[in-house]
């Protein structure tokens, strides 16, 4: 083999193992958005979970409240569909902005709740209530925690992906577009957590 040749060959395999090198981030940056979405998905299951039995301790105090009652169960029945197709593929704005919307219906679902709880003194003091309301409120600020782990795992991703020249390679690698941010159109839900208490 003559030189020219070696290095020929040399160049190659050193354009191989950067391409391979690029891929391999690309693909670890995905697998840690999509770990760090399964820890909202965890939370806001957990929410979910705990929405019933908030529902059910105020039924008997909310008789003629129904409909408050049935539109924060339809809301959370709604949200958690939506989040299962998140779940799915936590990279797509569309199913991403699905869960935002939604969020935002259960969000206000919660807040007329919230609302028609503070009429009823007892309902307030009753020690269901006031322990869901625990569980309720730090939940909604692990949720929080988990969003800001997977807002900066996608800017990892995404700054990563568009940096040249991966922005190049990403759609030869099955990385056509940049992932979506978890973010709530009104910036104060950001900031904090719902409301939740009673």
């Amino acid at each position: 083999m003559d030189v020219s040749t070696i290095i020929t060959l040399a160049i190659i395999a050193g354009l191989v193992f950067w391409a391979v090198g690029i891929y391999n981030q690309l693909v670890a940056l995905k697998n840690r958005y999509k770990n760090a979405f399964a820890q909202i998905e965890v939370q806001l299951k957990r929410r979910y979970d705990l929405i019933p039995n908030l529902v059910e301790t105020a039924k008997g105090y909310l008789d003629h409240e129904r409909e408050t009652l049935q539109a924060v169960t339809e809301a959370r029945d709604a949200a958690a569909s939506v989040l299962a197709e998140a779940a799915r593929d936590p990279g797509n704005a569309q199913a991403i902005q699905g869960l935002v919307s939604q969020e935002g219906v259960l969000q206000g679902a919660l807040s007329r709740f919230n609302i028609a709880v503070e009429a009823y003194p007892d309902l307030k003091a009753n020690e269901n209530m006031m322990q869901l309301t625990e569980e309720l409120t730090t939940t909604e600020n692990k949720i929080a925690f988990a969003r800001q782990a997977f807002n900066d795992q996608i800017m990892a991703y995404n700054t990563y992906r568009q940096s040249f020249p991966n922005v190049v390679l990403a759609p030869t690698f099955g990385h056509p577009t940049d992932a979506e941010l978890l973010e709530f159109e009104d910036s104060e839900a950001i900031q904090e957590a719902p409301s939740v208490s009673f």
